[in-house]
C-alpha cells in the first residue's frame, strides 16, 4: 500500500548501490524525506519506505549509484498532472515540452 501525504511509500522503485557509492553524502543533502543516513562516513538507505521517488537522489549521485523511477510519487509532477492532466511523470515528454519536476 502507499499512502502519498503521510510520508510512507511502501512499494518503491528505489534502489541503492553500496558497493558503488563513494559515500559523499550528496544523496543525505537533497533527500527531502530524509531516506539516507550517513554515519561513520558512510552512506546507507535508513528509511527505504519514506521515498516519495523524486529522483534528487539519482540525479545528484556522482557515480551512479542510486537508482530511482523518478516521477512515480513526485509532488511537483503529480501538482502538474492534476493542473494540466495527465500521468504524473517527471521530465520531458515524447516531444521535449517540460512535462514535470526536472
Amino acid at each position: 500500500m502507499t499512502t502519498l501525504f503521510n510520508s510512507y511509500y511502501i512499494e518503491n522503485t528505489l534502489e541503492f548501490n553500496a558497493d558503488k557509492c563513494v559515500n559523499c553524502g550528496v544523496c543525505v543533502i537533497v533527500c527531502p524525506h530524509a531516506v539516507f543516513a550517513e554515519n561513520g562516513g558512510v552512506v546507507s538507505v535508513s528509511k527505504k519506505s519514506a521515498c516519495m521517488e523524486c529522483g534528487a537522489c539519482m540525479k545528484n549521485c556522482p557515480v551512479d549509484a542510486i537508482k530511482v523511477d523518478a516521477g512515480v510519487g513526485c509532488a511537483s509532477a503529480m501538482i502538474y498532472a492534476a493542473i494540466y492532466g495527465g500521468e504524473p511523470t517527471c521530465g520531458c515528454d515524447s516531444e521535449g515540452n517540460q512535462a514535470g519536476c526536472c
